[in-house]
Parts: C-alpha cells; structure tokens; sequence
C-alpha cells in the first residue's frame, strides 16, 4: 500500500462525495498490445457504479470488447502548499479516486435512458426537462463499470 494510502485514505462517504462531485474521469483500457489507452470522459456514479455515456464505436469501446478490465480515476486538485525551506516538501491540497472494475455495454433500455437522464441532470440540469431525440439515443453508448476494488486518498 503507498504511504499516503496508510495516513490520508478517504473513507466510503468521502469517496463517494468525489465520485459524485468530480465533472471528469478517466477510464483506462487496454489496448491490443497491453498498452494502457486513458481517455477523459464524462460520467455518473449511481448504484455503486460508474456510468460513461458517449458514442456507440471507437476505440474504447473496441478495446473493451477486446478486454472489460478497466481502471477509472477522479481527482480534484487544490492549492499548491510550498514548502519555504525544502523544495521536495512542497505539497498539494488534493481528494482523488482509483477505482479498478469490469466494464461493459448497456443495452437495456430502460437503464440507458435513465443514465442519460442522470447526466442531464449532473452536466445540464437546465435542460433536464427535454427529451433525448430517439436517433440520438440510438447512437448513444453507454458503458457501465461494476467496481471490483476502489480506493482514494487525500492531503490538506
């Protein structure tokens, strides 16, 4: 376990308080050759899972086709703590989530519109009152992340 772990791990509440607050995540798959592909995505967390909404193909969606293991972080970045005597001891006030899980793509209908709808709300609630035009909800994905292990860490 990283030492930072051991002295400023977040705790249920708190991480969840990140996973809900956070605007962007990172989802981490893997590519064909066992390379890692990051992309920033937008994102909601309900149900004690993570849900990425975005077009039906590319290569995310390729890769998780390939292999549903993924990783998924969120972090959000405070002051910067200079340290007046020690340059290596200059901190930063920080909150962040690692999340490891299996992901894959959501095909019920119900469960699709009610995500989107969730996302409206998160990003637009301004716009929450409209409907998603049924052409763009079929060219809609979404994917959805189950965690397996999820840890966070903070420093102030």
């Amino acid at each position: 376990m990283q030492g930072r772990m051991k002295q400023h791990p977040l705790n249920a509440t708190e991480i969840a308080e990140v996973l809900n607050k956070s605007e962007v995540g990172r989802i981490a798959t893997n590519d064909p050759n066992g390379f890692p592909y990051i992309v920033p995505v937008h994102y909601i967390y309900w149900n004690e899972k993570i849900y990425i909404h975005g077009l039906v193909k590319g290569q995310k969606i390729d890769y998780l086709k390939l292999d549903s293991k993924v990783g998924f972080e969120v972090d959000e970045m405070g002051a910067i703590l200079p340290d007046e005597h020690i340059v290596c001891d200059t901190n930063t006030v920080f909150r962040s989530v690692i999340l490891l899980g299996n992901a894959q793509m959501v095909d019920e209908t119900d469960l699709k519109r009610n995500v989107l709808k969730r996302v409206v709300e998160k990003y637009t609630p301004e716009l929450s009152h409209l409907e998603f035009p049924e052409n763009m909800f079929k060219a809609t994905g979404i994917i959805e992340i189950t965690p397996v292990a999820v840890t966070g860490k903070y420093y102030k």
